[in-house]
């Protein structure tokens, strides 16, 4: 089984590799812009030139982890609508009968109402830029006429977590600050759903394999509404940091406006026979120990 992975250096694109590598008989393809990349891929550019690194791949599934978290709205825009787009446009063109596997995002759905979680049927109705260019993509593709499913991620955690995502800059800021230093953030009231990047990974595999046909979206996440304070609490036992976290540093405007989520998984669970695995804790520890690898540290 020929597996197309775009995006596949990303935080949760390289999870998805490995998770798809161990399935049997499964050859990953890593299409890119890099220059490590297998067939030149880039969705932003060129229809002509993805049509032909698709028809050349001949894959039997694509899974698309490339996006765009931050930037201008050109490239928010041009990564999470367009590309998506131009993915189907290609795959309809020349390899019609692959399986597409989209990452989308919990952003799509936008507010709750602090009680009931998320589930697919329910309305989207995002808040930000990114959201909204987010649901653009997942439109894209759940009217392609393929056989596609977006699976939208809640807050993914774990080892790789870029400087973009609140653990990803805590564990940082931790690591920077040391063990009794001072960290500020911003106000960590909110509830989110966090989910391991490995448990993405692995939906991400089942999705591939699933027999079809799909629902048009799946959600991937923990089930579970925690305080980001939690997270906070978890990062800093992690790390051993006895020092100073102090909330008066500048939060994010999308939590203030979106202060409760979680996800509906009943739809996942049936469909995919998918449940996450892995604790909060198992998350950040294992977060904490790859920051400091990248520094040549070991955790105490």
């Amino acid at each position: 089984m020929r597996i197309l992975v775009l995006g596949a250096t990303g935080f949760l694109g390289r999870h998805a590799v490995e998770s798809l590598r161990a399935l049997p008989g499964a050859r990953v393809i890593v299409g890119g812009r890099t220059p490590e990349a297998g067939p030149a891929v880039d969705l932003t550019a060129d229809p002509a030139r993805l049509v032909t690194a698709v028809r050349e791949t001949a894959p039997h599934a694509v899974v698309n982890c490339a996006g765009a978290v931050g930037g201008s709205a050109t490239t928010l825009i041009g990564v999470n609508a367009q590309g998506p787009a131009a993915l189907c446009d290609a795959l309809s063109e020349a390899a019609p009968g692959a399986r597409l596997v989209h990452l989308g995002s919990a952003a799509e759905y936008g507010a709750a109402d602090g009680e009931r979680p998320a589930a697919e049927t329910g309305p989207a109705r995002p808040l930000g830029l990114y959201g909204v260019s987010k649901l653009a993509g997942t439109l894209a593709v759940t009217g392609s006429g393929l056989d596609a499913v977006v699976l939208r991620v809640f807050n993914p955690v774990g080892p790789g977590a870029p400087r973009g995502s609140l653990p990803g800059r805590l564990a940082a800021e931790l690591r920077a600050a040391g063990p009794g230093g001072r960290v500020r953030v911003g106000d960590l009231s909110a509830h989110r759903d966090f989910v391991d990047a490995r448990d993405v990974a692995e939906a991400v595999a089942r999705a591939v394999t699933a027999p079809g046909p799909l629902p048009p979206v799946l959600n991937v996440g923990s089930g579970t509404a925690r305080p980001v304070r939690e997270l906070a609490r978890g990062l800093v036992a992690a790390a051993g940091f006895d020092g100073r976290l102090e909330e008066d540093g500048d939060g994010s405007p999308r939590s203030a406006a979106v202060p409760w989520q979680r996800a509906d998984l009943a739809l996942t669970a049936r469909t995919l026979g998918w449940t996450p695995a892995r604790p909060l804790a198992e998350s950040l520890a294992d977060l904490w120990a790859e920051t400091l690898a990248g520094t040549g540290e070991r955790a105490r």
